[in-house]
């Protein structure tokens, strides 16, 4: 009789387990539907924008490449999407994207668009305020809040690598080893420094340098090992 009712208490503990993990797999099925759908509206309404739009100079025509570099990203993304984070980060991607199809639109003369969601990041990170153009180990780099045929590289603002990168129109995609590589160079902060400095509306440049100093630290990168 003992063993009867043990394994009937066994019986009804497998089965109440077996309900639980089918409750959190259902749970988690339908956040990642829900997420996965919300990305796709995004990445959709980026499609059209890309495939709708042509170029008619240099910095409209490297916004729109920038877009549909996105716009492949972001759908590859939410395709092997395994969790609801990970169909947010596609959204993130076509948001990013949809930023470019706005500085493509705002070069050619075109109306933005509808306003695109808020993002703190890249309020944190800053807006180009004014043309700059500085000198730094030979090289000459230009930021400006305009698109120009000196400046026709886009960037809508955000943290690269855990480093703030003002929104605005660059002469050189300066920040795009670190977003590949994950860390920022040597020269970075001396750039950012000798570009921004005293700016309204970009971060301080101190800031910048000790996060750097920190960023470097944290993925194990010395002076000697550093390259911009």
């Amino acid at each position: 009789m003992t063993i009867a009712i043990v394994l009937v208490v066994l019986a009804a503990v497998v089965l109440l387990v077996r309900a639980a993990v089918q409750r959190w797999q259902a749970t988690r099925q339908r956040q990642l539907d829900d997420a996965a759908a919300d990305a796709r509206r995004w990445i959709e309404r980026l499609g059209g924008q890309v495939l709708t739009l042509t170029g008619t100079d240099t910095a409209s025509q490297q916004a729109l490449a920038d877009a549909a570099e996105r716009y492949n990203a972001a759908a590859s993304q939410v395709e092997q999407a395994e969790s609801a984070e990970q169909a947010r980060l596609a959204k993130e991607t076509a948001l990013e994207g949809l930023y470019y199809i706005r500085a493509a639109r705002v070069a050619m003369d075109m109306d933005p668009g509808p306003a695109l969601p808020d993002e703190a990041e890249r309020e944190r990170a800053g807006k180009v305020t004014e043309h700059r153009a500085v000198d730094v180990d030979g090289q000459t780099y230009a930021a400006s809040p305009e698109p120009g045929q000196d400046t026709p590289h886009y960037y809508p603002g955000g943290e690269v690598a855990g480093r703030p990168v003002p929104q605005g129109w660059y002469s050189e995609p300066w920040w795009k080893p670190a977003l590949i590589g994950g860390a920022w160079g040597l020269g970075a902060a001396v750039l950012f420094g000798a570009m921004f400095s005293g700016m309204p509306g970009v971060t301080d440049a101190n800031t910048w340098q000790d996060g750097y100093e920190a960023g470097q630290h944290d993925v194990g990168f010395d002076d000697d090992d550093a390259i911009f």
